[in-house]
């Protein structure tokens, strides 16, 4: 469905207070380094053990940070509605808060966050040479996966789907059938944030594979870094992720340390690494391969075909990159600083898709804490 146009407007107010926060000439107002996002794996990060309970901790005061702040950021959390909150250092847990009736063992959703998994998954199955990323999509799903002409469908790769840049009408949002896959502009041409292309990304892989989405994501992602978790379905379109907190934090780590974990390969392609969370392509320039950047010149937004000037989040270090979802799901990876910061609960913002105002907030208070 289209979204009601005063839900485009307050969008587009938001979003336009953001690109005037991005003006601003003070950069002691944010936390920022230079993007350093391509390190070799670090084999000075710690990892945990396969049991959830077993994992190192660290101190904010022993890492010199401004503990004076910790209280100003939980009580920000528990005022926005959060269930769980999680800050690695290195790979040990620096802050780890449960609100409510929320604990460790608790399961939540990723919303948009799990698009994540899903890249991270393409690119394991690009590394067995299951599949090419210039590969028509309908090599795996058959023709007429779409109702574009087969000219303009042909034209749509899994580069595309992985980019945002198939070309179709992104108003029928989660919608995976060809009825409603329609054809708006040539693949490659414009970029629109739209679920039903990328959740096809599950049947490419499968096809691929062979076996299950689920079957070929648990053996090679999901239970080598110990994970738990599990996809649903939630509106019979679109695939889910279910795990707990630490579950997203492991996964975290997993990019934090391309591609490594405890000196066990997961995904080795360093280009696709390197492409995955790096601009994709110059329609927006804040997207990689299904991951929000931080620290470009300008951005895109869902559900508008605008280009805002500025940062995606300009509190946030240069080298930030995210997985972002609905409800305000979020993965922070801070490959400068060694960081890994997990935020699951309720909307805190404006109920958008992936970025919301409260990416600035919670990094404005993030950098009273760790500056």
């Amino acid at each position: 469905m289209k979204p009601q146009v005063h839900g485009l407007l307050l969008i587009i107010l938001f979003l336009a207070c953001l690109a005037c926060e991005n003006n601003s000439d003070n950069p002691e107002d944010t936390l920022m380094e230079d993007q350093d996002s391509d390190q070799n794996p670090d084999s000075s990060f710690y990892f945990p053990g396969t049991m959830a309970s077993d994992w190192e901790t660290i101190s904010p005061e022993a890492l010199g940070w401004n503990t004076n702040a910790s209280q100003d950021l939980i009580d920000f959390l528990e005022e926005k509605d959060t269930k769980a909150f999680i800050i690695l250092k290195d790979g040990k847990i620096a802050m780890e808060e449960y609100f409510g009736t929320f604990k460790q063992d608790s399961l939540w959703y990723w919303a948009s966050a799990g698009k994540t998994l899903t890249t991270f998954t393409v690119g394991i199955a690009l590394e067995k040479q299951l599949l090419d990323l210039n590969d028509k999509t309908s090599d795996y799903l058959g023709e007429g996966w779409t109702s574009a002409p087969p000219d303009k469908e042909n034209l749509i790769t899994i580069w595309n789907q992985l980019t945002m840049t198939t070309g179709l009408k992104d108003t029928a949002f989660d919608c995976i059938t060809a009825d409603c896959l329609e054809y708006e502009a040539d693949a490659g041409t414009r970029w629109a944030y739209h679920n039903g292309p990328y959740t096809l990304l599950e049947s490419v892989v499968s096809e691929a594979a062979g076996t299950s989405f689920s079957a070929f994501f648990n053996t090679n992602l999901r239970d080598r870094i110990g994970m738990d978790g599990f996809w649903l379905s939630t509106n019979g379109l679109n695939n889910v992720y279910f795990s707990t907190a630490r579950s997203m934090a492991r996964f975290g780590l997993l990019n934090l340390n391309n591609g490594m974990w405890n000196g066990t390969t997961i995904l080795g392609d360093m280009e696709y690494i390197s492409e995955m969370k790096n601009t994709s392509q110059e329609l927006n320039k804040s997207y990689g391969y299904l991951w929000w950047l931080n620290g470009k010149e300008s951005y895109m937004a869902p559900s508008l075909q605008l280009v805002f000037n500025g940062a995606l989040i300009p509190n946030a270090p240069s080298d930030t990159y995210a997985g972002l979802g609905k409800n305000d799901q979020k993965l922070y990876i801070v490959p400068s600083k060694g960081l890994v910061i997990i935020r699951l609960g309720e909307d805190a913002a404006e109920n958008l898709l992936g970025p919301s105002s409260f990416d600035n907030a919670l990094w404005e208070k993030l950098g009273n804490l760790i500056n």
